[in-house]
């Protein structure tokens, strides 16, 4: 199967300053916890599972994450790092009808504080319906036919996994809330000094 020049799917890992997030990081001595997946490259169509409102730890579920806005745009430095897996035409179509799955069905989906846990204590433990980030993540990939080469169940997948899937390439690194700028940047610069294939 052909890979086509634009068929990726972006994984951002990031580390907001909420009090949970520090919280995780005291433990897991990992920088960043919390991990997300998207389609585009400006991250305009980005998931996750995470708090509903940016005041509180939960209610937690799938929701669409954006930059500036809830929890992404309650701190002025969120620390990421942003990586671009090429896929095949088919997983990438695959992706985007489980993506929408989740979006039509959100309401059966929350957070799986329990499995969370388990997670620390490396019980691998498994709940309907019920994922963490990073389960979230693990699960699509899985469920789309893309190999992550992660040697973990997806229940015992973490952010920190994610930065070391053979393929993937780090795009960016730095402060969440300059990407778009930074976008804007590299697009200005591709309009003055076209690439021209060989």
């Amino acid at each position: 199967m052909k890979i086509l020049k634009d068929n990726y799917i972006y994984i951002l890992v990031s580390q907001t300053g909420t009090t949970i997030s520090k919280i995780l990081k005291i433990f897991t001595r990992k920088p960043y916890n919390h991990v997300s997946v998207a389609c585009k490259e400006d991250l305009s169509e980005m998931y996750s599972f995470c708090r509903n409102k940016p005041e509180r730890p939960l209610p937690a579920t799938f929701n669409k994450e954006i930059i500036g806005e809830g929890t992404l745009g309650k701190y002025s430095f969120i620390p990421c790092e942003l990586y671009r897996l090429p896929v095949t035409a088919d997983q990438k179509i695959l992706f985007m009808k489980n993506l929408e799955h989740f979006k039509r069905n959100r309401e059966i989906y929350s957070y799986n504080c329990i499995g969370l846990g388990f997670m620390f204590f490396n019980i691998a433990f498994s709940r309907k319906n019920k994922f963490v980030c990073s389960q979230f993540v693990g699960y699509m990939l899985e469920k789309s036919g893309i190999e992550s080469h992660i040697r973990k169940p997806v229940c015992l997948q973490t952010p920190e996994d994610f930065r070391h899937i053979q393929g993937a390439e780090l795009i960016y690194r730095g402060n969440l809330n300059n990407y778009p700028d930074f976008t804007d940047f590299i697009s200005k610069l591709l309009e003055q000094y076209p690439v021209r294939s060989a």
